[in-house]
């Protein structure tokens, strides 16, 4: 059987350049001391009073490093960077548990306002609120569920449904992650996509409590003629599918770093604690166990790559990426923290301990954009190997 070789020029490019590395650097850096486990306590304090956030950190990454834009051409005051930079951001923000809202700000939303306008986005105000976002002075997030995958059907946009009867009148969405936090909403009507402002009158968010306290979730109401029409609705219908595969793919490099981290926890630990003078990282079913997780985050890696990559040279098999690493990363990230809570003992049993987070931000991502399930499905499509019947 022979094999007909793969052209050079599309082969994927899974190694990190000297520019990604200087940037998780410089990331990790401002990262360290705010997110270790002595930190811990305070952030969960802040988490437990709905606001998680901590604006020196975001301040510092979005306006010190400049993250906040790197997906935004330079034109508009961004980094004109690609995916494969934001991929980079959100490993540490991944192997930090951070309280951000990067990806559903600087990816998600951002992302979807690029493609409001294929004219270099000419709008004022999607130039406008660009800027904005890109300087980080201002976040916004997409008005649908955290839940929504890139192929879904959208519950208010193209026509009227069960969901929205009218089309244009009241909206109400649930589980709508970072709202509490944002200053502007992206909301997908029948006729277009709305850029509204969270101080609008007409604009309701109230608080839900999440299992991941460093991600809020929120119920969002928009009332009738609130906002601004910046798509119309074929045009706002593919610049959020296109929002939301650029989520995907870069959440597989957020599940990636967390499932990187949790395995550098449990290995650290299981070489300190010792049982019976030994260190329990030397009896044979700990480290065959830790070995099949090195096993499963090597692999991520590539799949994550891949899926950055895929998005930064607008690769037409993107979508197939992106449904790969959705499906692998988000069962290896929730793996990864289930075994550092196991494997730490009644240490990873504790409120104190930050395996917990791990594990909550694992199993809440996991569903985000698409469960794995869903992903499957939509990789067998794409691969043009449906189930059986």
């Amino acid at each position: 059987m022979t094999t007909r070789p793969v052209p050079p020029e599309t082969t994927p490019d899974l190694l990190y350049s000297e520019a990604e590395d200087d940037l998780r650097a410089a990331v990790r850096s401002l990262l360290t001391g705010r997110a270790d486990a002595a930190a811990r306590p305070a952030a969960l304090d802040r988490a437990e009073s709905g606001d998680p956030y901590d604006p020196a950190l975001w301040t510092a990454l979005t306006t010190g490093i400049g993250a906040a834009g790197l997906l935004v051409p330079e034109t508009l005051g961004g980094q004109g960077a690609s995916h494969r930079e934001a991929a980079v951001v959100l490993e540490e923000l991944g192997r930090a548990v951070t309280a951000a809202p990067y990806l559903t700000s600087a990816v998600l939303a951002t992302e979807t306002l690029l493609g409001c306008d294929g004219r270099s986005t000419e709008s004022t105000d999607v130039a406008g609120l660009l800027t904005a976002l890109a300087s980080g002075h201002r976040t916004a997030v997409l008005a649908l569920p955290f839940t929504t995958a890139p192929d879904a059907r959208l519950p208010f946009g193209g026509a009227a449904g069960p969901e929205n009867p009218e089309g244009a009148g009241e909206v109400t969405v649930r589980a709508v992650a970072d709202a509490v936090r944002a200053d502007a909403l992206l909301v997908p009507r029948a006729d277009g996509l709305y850029a509204v402002d969270t101080t609008d009158p007409g604009v309701t968010v109230t608080p839900l409590t999440p299992l991941d306290l460093t991600r809020p979730l929120a119920t969002v109401t928009v009332a009738a003629g609130s906002g601004v029409l910046i798509a119309d609705a074929a045009t706002g219908d593919a610049a959020v599918r296109r929002g939301l595969l650029a989520g995907a793919g870069l959440l597989a490099s957020e599940q990636l770093g967390l499932a990187e981290r949790c395995l550098e926890l449990t290995v650290q630990h299981t070489r300190e604690r010792h049982q019976f003078n030994r260190p329990v990282g030397s009896f044979q079913a700990l480290k065959h166990r830790m070995a099949q997780l090195w096993l499963e985050t090597v692999s991520a890696r590539a799949a994550a790559r891949n899926a950055a990559d895929a998005l930064a040279t607008g690769d037409p098999g993107a979508p197939l990426a992106v449904a790969v690493a959705q499906a692998y990363c988000a069962r290896v990230a929730v793996h990864a923290a289930e075994e550092c809570v196991q494997l730490h003992g009644g240490i990873g049993m504790t409120w104190e301990h930050p395996a917990h987070l791990y594990l909550k931000r694992a199993k809440s991502a996991e569903s985000a954009l698409g469960s794995p399930g869903a992903h499957r499905d939509r990789l067998a499509v794409l691969a043009g190997l449906p189930a059986p019947g």
